[in-house]
């Protein structure tokens, strides 16, 4: 595996940066989970919009811009010689001191672009449906640290992690402040009843997901009716069908929430239907290398 990082390609042994970077003494950067299909990185300019803004919004300047940032990382892919990836773009602060201010990072930015591959879930999960749990960890306050900033504090997404697996469990659902359903640790969720799609806003603490917009877009196009409102537990517990999704995860049924059965207990006929349609979107779709 070829790491890049600042304009050059190291070996992973070799992939270094300094124990100074605020990206490690502080989680201060942003990153983007991408993936290629059939050598079509899938919604990469979409990828590259949003790790701007996340940029934007904690005062990171980048040191590439959104054309150089694309051609890294169709570079990246080229170097590994990889048909189908998963590709980790990260962007530090860069290296400062022990302090906190940001000024003291005189260096510039870090980017770094790792492409290799990646199974979130075991395959059997795919056909047979994950079983979840609602954890006490809740979602970040947009107030505090907005969940629309993909940065690389992951730390509240972590100890949610962490309780899911305490509970048996390879995923959570987390609440936000009100007790409204968020989001899962790395997926958006969707909830399916008498044949509405319905997934959570995202002004409620969930992140602007890619493959959530595509699964809305999917739906609409095939005159599925969506919405986009508040979901509570309840809501959740007596669905026809739920399924999350993820650039990593991608589509992924679920069939038990908190102990509750939903629906037959098998994944449902709209999810799988989603599912093979997001597929055949991703290997058709994207910037070829």
């Amino acid at each position: 595996m070829k790491i890049y990082i600042d304009g050059k390609f190291y070996a992973k042994e070799d992939a270094k940066i300094s124990v100074f970077d605020h990206g490690l003494l502080y989680g201060d950067g942003v990153f983007e989970g991408i993936r290629s299909y059939n050598r079509r990185v899938f919604k990469l300019s979409e990828h590259i919009d949003r790790l701007l803004e996340s940029a934007q919004s904690i005062m990171l300047k980048v040191g590439m811009t959104k054309e150089q940032l694309i051609k890294a990382t169709v570079a990246a892919l080229k170097e590994n010689k990889l048909e189908n990836a998963y590709i980790r773009l990260i962007v530090t602060r860069g290296p400062g001191d022990l302090g906190l201010d940001p000024r003291k990072c005189c260096q510039g930015s870090t980017v770094i672009i790792i492409a290799d591959k990646i199974n979130l879930y075991p395959e059997k999960m795919y056909r047979e449906g994950l079983a979840i749990v609602t954890v006490p960890t809740v979602r970040n306050l947009p107030e505090a640290l907005n969940p629309q900033i993909k940065s690389l504090n992951y730390l509240n997404n972590i100890l949610a992690k962490i309780e899911a697996a305490n509970a048996g469990c390879d995923e959570a659902i987390m609440l936000d402040s009100l007790g409204y359903v968020a989001e899962c640790t790395g997926d958006n969720i969707f909830v399916v009843k008498n044949g509405h799609l319905y997934t959570p806003p995202q002004c409620m603490g969930t992140l602007r997901g890619i493959t959530r917009d595509s699964i809305l877009e999917i739906a609409r196009k095939n005159r599925i009716e969506t919405h986009e409102h508040v979901i509570t537990r309840h809501e959740v517990y007596i669905s026809d069908e739920c399924f999350l999704t993820g650039t990593a995860a991608e589509v992924i049924p679920v069939v038990k929430v908190d102990g509750r059965v939903i629906g037959s207990g098998k994944p449902g006929k709209l999810t799988l239907s989603l599912m093979k349609k997001f597929k055949e979107l991703t290997v058709k779709n994207g910037v070829k290398y």
